[in-house]
């Protein structure tokens, strides 16, 4: 049973929804800018994007909050006068980290639970706190518990800011931070995705022509983590691609666009370097993919949503290169996610 997302939302550092943030990626508009008064271990104001509605002293908790309320209404605008629609409400959050706590993550699942309640009638909630690959955990179970109809709606996003203090420090002291010592880091980011996804059946049914069919997912655990002693050759990545492909019928469903999360990092760049060595079939290019994170910054949690955002407009504004895209992301902790997605067909 197929399932489509029918609505997105975003609120990124080069856009305050999701058009305006998905035409500044494909125009490769950048807001990275020094901070007023971060400095790094160089003595060096800390490059990074961030909100440009947010005052730089909003607390990182707030700020998550305030752009994932953003977000989560811009999705939800499809549901407005329709009644109460129930929907789930899962949400991708940071691992726990130096600057975010467990204390942060319900911070911002009370206002996002606010928030949806405001529009529909929430259903279950849960967060999923895996960092960059989290949205992929969070869809594939919305998309089972749709297709086993156990919830006619989903609303699932992500949120993520690293925009504190401790949070930086943290960084630049593991050598991640992008700056004149450290040529391999990434310049840090903030934003929120989210995507209202029902199924294909119900949204031609309720009039709401859908954005992206999802044609796959693949959750993995990779063993050999960043900071760690162990070399990653990238088997975790390409086993979540090989099974987010799967069920692609090649060579009709070959995937044209990649949007993935490598932002500068040696440690992302060498994983996908062994991806395409073993798992070419589905692509037209396997080398070829978009890195947003030129652009926003790295936005970690927010990553899967906010690229199947780009992924529904190019779509809906007729960028795409082709009708079948794919997304990827690496967390941390080892979470691998990867999501096929098709555009449908233009009407002439």
């Amino acid at each position: 049973m197929a399932v489509s997302v029918v609505a997105i939302g975003a609120r990124t550092p080069v856009g305050l929804c999701a058009d305006a943030s998905a035409a500044a990626v494909r125009a490769a508009l950048t807001r990275l800018s020094l901070h007023p008064f971060m400095i790094d271990r160089t003595g060096s104001p800390v490059t990074l994007a961030r909100d440009g509605a947010l005052e730089v002293k909003v607390p990182l908790a707030d700020r998550c909050a305030e752009m994932g309320a953003a977000a989560l209404e811009e999705a939800c605008e499809p549901l407005r006068g329709r009644g109460k629609a129930k929907a789930a409400l899962y949400v991708a959050l940071p691992e726990e980290r130096p600057g975010w706590t467990g204390a942060d993550a319900r911070h911002v699942m009370q206002r996002l639970t606010r928030a949806a309640a405001a529009v529909c009638e929430v259903g279950n909630v849960l967060s999923f706190p895996r960092g960059h690959a989290a949205g992929a955990l969070a869809i594939e179970l919305a998309v089972r518990e749709l297709e086993a109809g156990t919830i006619e709606w989903a609303l699932v996003g992500g949120v993520d800011s690293y925009l504190d203090c401790d949070t930086i420090d943290w960084l630049d002291r593991n050598r991640q931070l992008q700056n004149e010592a450290n040529r391999v880091g990434f310049h840090p980011g903030e934003g929120a995705g989210f995507v209202l996804l029902c199924r294909t059946q119900v949204a031609r049914q309720v009039t709401m022509p859908p954005l992206l069919t999802v044609l796959g997912i693949g959750t993995t655990q990779e063993p050999k983590r960043i900071k760690s002693d162990t070399i990653c050759i990238g088997e975790g990545l390409t086993d979540a691609i090989r099974r987010a492909t799967a069920l692609l019928e090649l060579p009709r469903q070959k995937i044209v666009t990649t949007y993935c999360d490598i932002n500068g990092e040696r440690y992302r760049s060498e994983e996908f370097l062994y991806v395409p060595l073993r798992h070419w079939g589905p692509f037209v290019d396997s080398n070829a993919y978009e890195a947003p994170a030129d652009c926003w910054g790295d936005v970690g949690a927010a990553s899967i949503p906010l690229f199947i955002v780009l992924a529904a407009v190019s779509g809906r504004r007729a960028w795409a290169r082709g009708r079948n895209v794919l997304v990827w992301a690496s967390s941390e902790g080892g979470t691998r996610g990867a999501i096929t997605l098709e555009i449908p067909e233009a009407k002439p």
